[in-house]
């Protein structure tokens, strides 16, 4: 049986767009390459070199840099900052946008990243991965602005991520639709293996790290204590389904549909999760698929960040599940209203 590889797919999605030069397939098998290279180095993880552990640095998120964290950045930042299809390369990792020097033949996109999500699962061998955007550079002239650096999430032009996990899946979209590539290993390619990915209209489970309860605002408490009634009607209660990770949380939410919150809370009042290089490329492909994402009052894509780092509230997944969530996180909801819940 013919399969279709992910550059085959990338080809063909080129062709159907008149003035396409390459510079995005190009871009788009240089991450591809970053990809199988991280995804080895994650299989092969304590066997050999030890990859597990700290560096002993704190990234700009105030948080332990692990090797294989620190090891991720490196490989996409070089690669891809070789490629001569970038001017900028933005991470999580990173404090200011890496501009790509004139040696190195800039190109005309920016690439966000957070070269691995869910790194505190590395040493438990739960599914981490990669979350990737590409916006397409505004200002003229050789110089990156904040004009390019800053720009709403609806003005990407493609967004992705890969899951390293018992399989190694791609997923990505360019604004026709949602894809998803699943690599053999025998052979080394990215195999189509998710074509058209649609989410559901409306899902069953709902994720979120309810630990976090006691910081909860009372209508973020309201509505997980709504979700966990008994009600036929409406399809509650729903199951909870948390991983840790946000990228392999988002895939099950993909695929199955549901919601997945990361509310705002008294420790963290702007939220947690950030737009650049988390919220933005998973809003472009929840809704090309069909979902929503709000921060629970405004469409995630219509935001303009302030900075690379921004962070902001989350509410992601089915249509229908996240217009719940905004409609009940906008009803006034009275102090220990949920005691119900609790009670019943």
């Amino acid at each position: 049986m013919e399969r279709t590889t992910l550059v085959q797919h990338i080809r063909q999605q080129e062709k159907a767009n008149p003035g396409a030069t390459g510079e995005f397939s190009g871009l788009m098998n240089e991450v591809m390459v970053a990809a199988k290279i991280i995804s080895l180095q994650v299989n092969s993880a304590g066997i050999g070199e030890d990859i597990f552990g700290l560096t002993g640095k704190i990234n700009i998120q105030g948080e332990e840099v692990k090797k294989l964290d620190e090891f991720s950045d490196i490989t996409f930042t070089k690669i891809i900052g070789q490629s001569g299809t970038v001017c900028a390369i933005t991470s999580e990792e990173k404090d200011e946008p890496y501009i790509i020097p004139p040696e190195d033949h800039p190109g005309k996109y920016i690439f966000m990243m957070d070269p691995l999500d869910g790194s505190s699962n590395i040493d438990v061998n739960v599914n981490i991965g990669t979350i990737f955007s590409i916006y397409r550079k505004k200002s003229l002239g050789t110089d990156v602005t904040d004009e390019d650096i800053l720009q709403k999430g609806v003005e990407q032009i493609a967004a992705g991520y890969i899951v390293y996990g018992s399989s190694t899946i791609f997923v990505y979209t360019s604004g026709q639709g949602v894809h998803g590539f699943t690599l053999d290993p025998t052979l080394g390619e990215f195999f189509l293996s998710h074509p058209d990915l649609a989410i559901p209209e409306q899902g069953s489970t709902y994720s979120t790290n309810e630990g976090n309860w006691g910081v909860w605002e009372e209508a973020q408490k309201d509505l997980v204590a709504y979700l966990k009634e008994d009600d036929s009607s409406t399809g509650r209660p729903y199951k909870l389904r948390y991983i840790g990770s946000l990228v392999a949380d988002f895939h099950r939410t993909l695929l199955k549909g549901g919601l997945f919150m990361y509310p705002k809370d008294s420790k963290s009042p702007k939220g947690k999760l950030r737009f650049s290089f988390e919220a933005a490329p998973l809003a472009f492909i929840v809704e090309q698929a069909g979902g929503k994402a709000s921060t629970g009052v405004q469409r995630v894509l219509e935001i303009t960040p302030t900075g690379i780092h921004d962070r902001l509230p989350l509410f992601i997944g089915s249509k229908k599940d996240v217009e719940m969530a905004e409609e009940r996180l906008a009803t006034p909801v009275k102090k220990g209203s949920w005691f119900k819940w609790l009670n019943s």
